[in-house]
């Protein structure tokens, strides 16, 4: 940005189940950002996601007026991208079609509907563009990558898309290198783990939370055979087995609880089982990137470890101990939701990126 050009305004707006997360930014600067919590008896009178629109519109307005901003220097609107299909990576405007989709019976359920609904409303009225980016959906998969070895189950991109591209951003901005130039694994370490490789600019192959390594709440990638059997003993309804996947696997099935700090201070009493799992977990995730590795031939720039779990450096050493002859870990702690659509948003309107129709 040159010395006389004011800073581009945007609102990042990220609706999830039983919050609303908002931030205000001038240029890549956070102005404010704040969490605007729905508390069930505020959610339960509404029979679906869509039927919430007003009272979050309204509680996002509220929340702005409280910190005394005046829409009105809004440049731009960033909206979390619900599951609309697959889409590739970056910006789409958000356009009458995609909110007609978005209102119909073909939308998935999903609080992050409300985010392009809500954006295309203010935006309107404020005559500015608003826009979703790297949606949840974001598929940039390479043909070969999409098979299974089971027909009826192709493979599909179902990863922490917004941030995992976010902190590719980040590492090129640090080497000094184009995105579109540079080859990273990135970890992104959770309640879900999902790993994702990076070529040319494009997320071409991916690990999802049920493929690849186990996390706090996720038991990721288990013998088949033996699901199957254990699916059909009779001794566990659907809803059950659903569950003893994602929620209660991993971590919180081995030790308990899902929360990392509890388990890091389970091990500083001497846990013997609470380190054995906790060491599994990143032996998974190491093998997970080696994995992927393979993909770009083992010509890696970077391999990135991001998420809420990233903030442990107990389970990032045990993690760097087994990778980094494959190439040099960097380390973004969080997920960054907010940041990561305002740049992304930023980088459009400054003409680094162009903008997808839906």
């Amino acid at each position: 940005m040159n010395a006389d050009q004011s800073p581009k305004w945007i609102l990042a707006i990220n609706p999830g189940s039983t919050s609303t997360k908002i931030g205000v930014f001038a240029g890549s600067q956070e102005l404010f950002q704040n969490k605007i919590k729905h508390e069930s008896s505020e959610l339960e009178p509404f029979p679906n996601i869509v039927s919430q629109y007003e009272m979050r519109k309204n509680a996002i307005l509220f929340t702005l007026e409280q910190q005394q901003f005046d829409i009105a220097k809004l440049d731009a609107i960033a909206a979390r991208g619900a599951p609309i299909g697959p889409l590739k990576g970056g910006a789409y405007l958000i356009n009458k079609k995609m909110v007609d989709f978005l209102n119909s019976d073909k939308a998935i359920e999903h609080a992050s509907n409300l985010a392009a609904l809500i954006a295309y409303e203010i935006a309107q009225k404020q005559q500015i563009p608003a826009f979703i980016y790297d949606a949840i959906s974001t598929d940039e998969l390479d043909d070969v990558a999409r098979i299974s070895g089971m027909p009826a189950i192709p493979r599909e991109s179902l990863v922490h898309a917004l941030n995992m591209r976010a902190v590719c951003h980040k590492v090129s901005e640090k080497i000094g290198r184009p995105y579109a130039m540079l080859k990273f694994i990135v970890a992104h370490l959770g309640g879900g783990t999902t790993i994702s490789v990076h070529r040319d600019g494009r997320m071409v192959d991916i690990l999802s939370d049920d493929e690849g390594p186990f996390s706090a709440e996720r038991a990721g990638r288990v013998p088949c055979r033996r699901l199957i059997d254990l699916c059909y003993s009779g001794k566990f309804d659907h809803a059950t087995m659903r569950q003893m996947l994602r929620g209660k696997g991993g971590l919180v099935a081995y030790t308990g609880t899902s929360d990392a700090i509890e388990v890091e201070k389970m091990i500083d009493r001497g846990d013997e089982n609470a380190k054995l799992v906790y060491e599994a977990m990143a032996y998974q995730v190491a093998k997970g990137i080696g994995e992927l590795a393979t993909v770009v031939k083992g010509q890696v720039d970077a391999i990135i470890l991001t998420g809420g779990l990233a903030r442990s450096s107990l389970i990032t050493d045990m993690i760097k101990d087994r990778v980094t002859f494959i190439a040099p870990v960097e380390i973004i702690a969080g997920e960054n939701e907010l940041e990561s659509l305002a740049n992304g948003v930023l980088r459009v309107l400054e003409g680094q990126e162009p903008v997808q129709e839906f």
